[in-house]
């Protein structure tokens, strides 16, 4: 990489405080320097770019076309810098981190509750957790491994199955009493909630429940199983959601399963990391306590909580 075309970090700082702000006088208050400190910065950037980054009018500055051109990518590029260094710093204590990618509404749901059996098995180590969505190459991210939900299918990566999914429907108690929800058919008057990934889910369980209707698809959207969740906790609507992900709201009541119908899945969660590398200590370790916790959850797929 040629590094004689990269301005001073400083400076990049200074711009990108002073764009955001669209002010020297308030970019200069945050950064604790002079407004003539932030000013100089910012000409010394111009001059090396021999571009002009901002327009003076008057009292005020505004971005000019280029200026603008070069906040979007140079701020993508200070927030890598800070998350690296960020990252790295909290090696600092640990003999051992662990990176690991995982999908919100598991990380939230199931693995965060659980997260302090494995710190008390190692004590020693340090936990980055980061989300992620879809599957990434291991050589260009920075992560020991990955929970993924699907096939088990991931280029130059392992994938060891954990659990696979059932999907049961829910509702809150007020919700299901006040539509008079008895039998399966009568869900398909009702508000549905929907997950954006899974258009197809209210029309296979329609069909497991022996249900004809053209109105499967309709319903409100959402990205996250929690965000449905919480939609139907707060009687929004009828949803489709993985038991383990609400084992709390069924236990306290917030959600009742509607039928005894529950949609088995042919996909599962597998815990994912990469062919080519040696684990690490810390991953192994995490590897056997999440398989663990793994055969437990399985274990206890088949108990039925009270609805």
């Amino acid at each position: 990489m040629k590094r004689a075309f990269l301005p001073p970090a400083d400076a990049l700082i200074a711009f990108e405080c002073a764009a955001r702000h669209l002010s020297f006088t308030r970019a200069a208050e945050e950064l604790h320097l002079t407004q003539g400190a932030v000013s100089k910065q910012v000409r010394h950037l111009e001059d090396r770019l021999g571009v002009e980054l901002f327009r003076r009018v008057r009292q005020r500055i505004v971005l000019t076309d280029a200026g603008r051109l070069y906040l979007h990518d140079i701020r993508g590029a200070l927030e890598q810098m800070t998350t690296a260094t960020r990252q790295v710093m909290s090696y600092a204590g640990s003999e051992d981190v662990l990176n690991l990618a995982v999908l919100p509404t598991f990380g939230t749901r199931w693995l965060a509750p659980r997260l302090a059996g494995f710190q008390r098995r190692y004590p020693s180590a340090g936990l980055n957790l980061s989300v992620r969505l879809q599957p990434f190459d291991f050589d260009n991210e920075p992560f020991d491994g990955a929970i993924h939900h699907g096939d088990p299918v991931w280029a130059g990566a392992i994938a060891e199955p954990l659990f696979p999914e059932e999907v049961v429907p829910v509702a809150s108690r007020a919700f299901r009493d006040r539509h008079g929800i008895r039998k399966p058919v009568d869900l398909v008057d009702v508000p549905r909630l929907q997950l954006a990934t899974r258009p197809l889910a209210w029309r296979r369980w329609f069909d497991i429940a022996g249900v004809e209707t053209d109105a499967a698809f309709q319903g409100a959207r959402f990205e996250q199983f929690v965000m449905i969740s919480e939609a139907a906790v707060h009687h929004a609507g009828a949803a489709l959601i993985p038991k383990f992900f609400i084992e709390e709201e069924l236990s306290s009541g917030r959600l009742v399963r509607l039928f005894d119908m529950p949609m088995p899945q042919e996909t599962a969660y597998h815990f994912v990391y990469p062919e080519n590398r040696t684990l690490r200590p810390v991953v192994r370790a995490f590897r056997s306590w999440l398989m663990e916790e793994a055969r437990a959850a399985r274990a206890d797929r088949e108990e039925m909580l009270p609805g």
